[in-house]
């Protein structure tokens, strides 16, 4: 009763790392990433079989690299869970940094796999897309900027981190990767409305980014394409979108039955953007709404830690990989169900890819990091430190 009135006990510098990490740690979120893990193997064995066979493949090939790098991704991402804010902070820039220096070289050493957008270096046995990496580091960037800014004679972050946003979202959009660019885009808006923007600017940013959007439109026929057969009036029953909108339809609240689903035949993406077609088909509404609770419950749940947060940084970081990280997940399935244009987005943990899963790894372990329970001292000594 007393933990649940004045929250966890603050750790004991002599307490050993292991059970101090455990004491402190969200279990609740730690707990939701393993399952949904767990739910994206259930389905690789589903949907990626298929497509192993079509290749003339192993039939679980997709299944044991999904399996080993998802692996790799919890290891990554409990061992990143462990560190000290400094040390998240640090870890983020210099990922960041080296993303970054990826992302220029991408138009000169990149490959597009034949989908149109060179997004990722291969490397025969393994590709990397570095916009996966680039996200959780751009956010800690971001976060420690304008967490500096509020010192007394800080730099401008706020206008720092602008720059840098608008530097990255160039070089995203010339892939072309717009889905990427707005999610970027998105998460600097979240720390920057978490640091003390007013409704007014964010509004005004949301409307530049809608006139760029439309000049694009008129430019960009990759970006006309999808905008194109989002707006349609009848979909495709040929086209990815037209058969994961079946795929949903036929699985109605219980689903057609474990390994009775068609999509995964027909669907080329099946394994990767469009997964939750697969789960849905299967499994039902029921899959469905439990995948949207366990992101939820990350999410959420977070955000409710990171309120009782005195430390700047902390929570603009947190709070921005909170945010990307759950509506990465709303957008992979809002194209699914054509709410929205399609973008080429993993659902992370679910999803098919090394890159994308092992970046999820380090933003949620980074998040858990961030999220701890820790002392916070008084506020009397935190406004005698900013006033010194």
């Amino acid at each position: 009763m007393t933990e649940m009135v004045y929250g966890s006990m603050p750790a004991r510098v002599t307490e050993p790392v292991l059970p101090r990490w455990w004491r402190t740690i969200d279990k609740w979120s730690l707990t939701a990433v393993v399952v949904l893990f767990g739910i994206g193997m259930l389905l690789a064995l589903a949907a990626s079989v298929p497509l192993a066979t079509r290749n003339g493949l192993d039939p679980y090939y997709y299944v044991q690299r999904q399996a080993f790098f998802g692996s790799l991704a919890l290891v990554a991402m409990i061992g990143t869970s462990m560190l000290p804010p400094e040390m998240v902070r640090r870890l983020g820039i210099l990922g960041f940094a080296f993303s970054f220096v990826a992302l220029i070289l991408l138009p000169v050493f990149g490959t597009d796999f034949g989908k149109g957008a060179v997004r990722w270096f291969s490397f025969g046995f393994a590709s990397v897309q570095p916009s996966e990496f680039l996200k959780p580091g751009f956010i800690i960037l971001s976060a420690w900027l304008m967490a500096a800014a509020q010192e007394v004679g800080g730099p401008p972050g706020r206008l720092i981190s602008f720059l840098i946003a608008v530097v990255v979202v160039f070089f995203l959009a010339i892939q072309p990767d717009f889905g990427q660019s707005m999610l970027v885009v998105f998460g600097w808006c979240v720390v920057y409305f978490v640091a003390g923007a007013s409704m007014v600017v964010i509004l005004s940013i949301v409307g530049a980014i809608g006139a760029v959007g439309f000049g694009l439109y008129g430019v960009s026929e990759h970006l006309a394409r999808r905008i194109d057969g989002f707006l349609a009036a009848d979909v495709d029953p040929r086209s990815q979108l037209g058969y994961a909108t079946n795929a949903i339809q036929e699985g109605g609240f219980f689903g057609v039955g474990v390994g009775e689903g068609q999509v995964k035949w027909t669907l080329p993406d099946a394994h990767t953007d469009f997964i939750i077609a697969v789960a849905a088909e299967e499994y039902g509404l029921i899959l469905v709404l439990c995948i949207l609770a366990l992101y939820g419950t990350v999410v959420v749940r977070s955000m409710f830690r990171l309120m009782k947060e005195r430390d700047p940084f902390v929570r603009l970081a947190g709070a921005g990989l909170a945010c990307i990280f759950g509506v990465q997940a709303m957008i992979n399935m809002g194209v699914a169900v054509r709410l929205l244009p399609a973008k080429g987005m993993t659902l992370p943990f679910v999803s098919y890819g090394g890159s994308s899963v092992i970046a999820a790894g380090l933003t949620v372990g980074m998040l858990l990091a961030l999220t701890r329970s820790r002392p916070q001292g008084t506020l009397e000594d935190i406004l005698f430190r900013r006033g010194r």
